[in-house]
């Protein structure tokens, strides 16, 4: 009698392979971008069959949907929500080293999809303004906690900190030289500066 291949090993080569097609898709990604690399690339680089990476991914848009929730995934898992603020963005670069090819992807996808018909302006679109209020709460915060002044707007903040983030990225991409830990970290350290309460503000 032949036994049976057990079910989770079945998973785990099914979640294997997606993976592999998922990476090879932020290779192809960061590198192309989404207008110029087709399924059947990223089939050939996963090492799957062109019927193999569509029963993972249906179209190209759902692919490039679990792209980005790659990298949600990884902002989730590393950050803390109700952390401190300057500790965050020293916490950022990080993920430099960590994700380098989500690094790439998302910014790579982010510039395509500027405009209102590409096919992921409406998601990066509502994650850019989740993320400034995640940011712009933080700051709040600290601001009704007294850790930080108050004569300043909490979402104009937010909107520069992140365009702080979103440069930094660009830039590594052009030049992976930059010492990123280092930006991050003096960039922190002169927020932590102009955050302070001036002299007598509790």
């Amino acid at each position: 009698m032949t036994a049976t291949r057990p079910y989770a090993t079945l998973l785990a080569k099914g979640e294997d392979r997606r993976q592999r097609i998922l990476h090879a898709a932020e290779q192809l990604l960061a590198r192309n971008g989404w207008r110029n690399t087709s399924l059947a690339q990223i089939a050939r680089i996963a090492g799957v069959s062109a019927a193999g990476l569509l029963h993972h991914f249906a179209s190209k848009e759902q692919l490039l949907h679990a792209v980005l929730d790659a990298r949600d995934a990884d902002d989730n898992a590393h950050a803390d929500r109700g952390g401190d603020l300057i500790e965050e963005i020293q916490r950022v670069a990080k993920r430099f080293g960590r994700a380098p090819e989500l690094v790439g992807t998302f910014t790579v996808l982010l510039v395509e999809n500027i405009q209102p018909v590409a096919p992921l302006h409406d998601r990066l679109l509502a994650r850019s303004r989740r993320a400034a209020g995640i940011v712009a709460d933080l700051i709040r915060q600290g601001q009704q906690t007294g850790r930080y002044r108050t004569d300043f707007d909490a979402d104009l903040k937010s909107a520069e900190i992140l365009a702080f983030i979103n440069g930094m990225e660009m830039a590594w991409l052009l030049d992976p030289s930059i010492p990123v830990t280092e930006v991050f970290t003096g960039y922190a350290e002169s927020l932590a500066r102009d955050f302070a309460p001036r002299g007598g503000e509790q």
